[in-house]
């Protein structure tokens, strides 16, 4: 279990996907102008690498290597086109406010990253907790990002007004440059929180990993 836990905190924190390994950062900072969008795609990721490392991990002794990519990407693309049907019945008003970045999901860089260098060489439950740890890692930072820039951008949280009338909205914060301002804060915390976690131990990567992280901390002793 201990084993298990250490590799969904990866995908929190340790080897986050956009603070850590920094993949998948156009579709993350393209939806994040407000809550609703960063939820919604944080959600769809999340399902789809799950559901997908899951499926290439029960079956990953029967994939031929030779053929494993387009293998990858049928599974990836099915997941896919489930959910983005499953928020076109449901939640059709965030389905068009997202547009074309659920469709893309099937190209995004974290979910055939992970499917490859992980879930196509682990076990079922590993893989399992990599998704898990992976897709809400992914969805915690939308949040983070999609909160600040909402609320000082437009002055609402979900659509609510929450700021007084009096309030200037700063229409910085919902441009492309203001997502880049609001990512590098957001990231500098993480790092700092990443640094105590990984304080006075080496980190436990996940096997096969998609990257050789750092010490933090032993690389500022340095």
């Amino acid at each position: 279990m201990k084993r298990l836990f250490t590799i969904f905190l990866n995908g929190l924190i340790v080897e986050n996907p956009l603070f850590i390994i920094m993949i998948g950062l156009c579709s993350a900072l393209a939806v994040t102008t407000t809550v609703a969008n960063g939820i919604g795609m944080g959600v769809a990721l999340t399902f789809v690498l799950v559901m997908s490392e899951v499926i290439i991990a029960l079956f990953r002794k029967l994939i031929p290597n030779s053929i494993r990519m387009p293998i990858f990407l049928v599974v990836i693309a099915s997941f896919t086109t489930i959910m983005d049907l499953e928020m076109k019945a449901y939640f059709p008003a965030l389905s068009k406010s997202m547009g074309v970045f659920i469709p893309l999901v099937v190209v995004n860089c974290i979910v055939m990253g992970r499917v490859e260098a992980y879930a196509s060489k682990q076990p079922v439950l590993n893989a399992l907790f990599d998704g898990l740890g992976m897709g809400i890692g992914y969805t915690w930072v939308l949040i983070a990002l999609s909160v600040v820039r909402e609320l000082l951008g437009n002055g609402t949280l979900l659509g609510i007004q929450v700021m007084p009338s009096s309030f200037s909205p700063m229409i910085f914060f919902i441009l492309p440059p203001g997502g880049f301002l609001v990512f590098s804060f957001w990231m500098a915390l993480s790092n700092q929180l990443r640094k105590k976690i990984l304080a006075g131990r080496k980190p436990e990567p996940t096997e096969d990993s998609c990257c050789t992280l750092p010490d933090i901390g032993s690389a500022e002793k340095a």
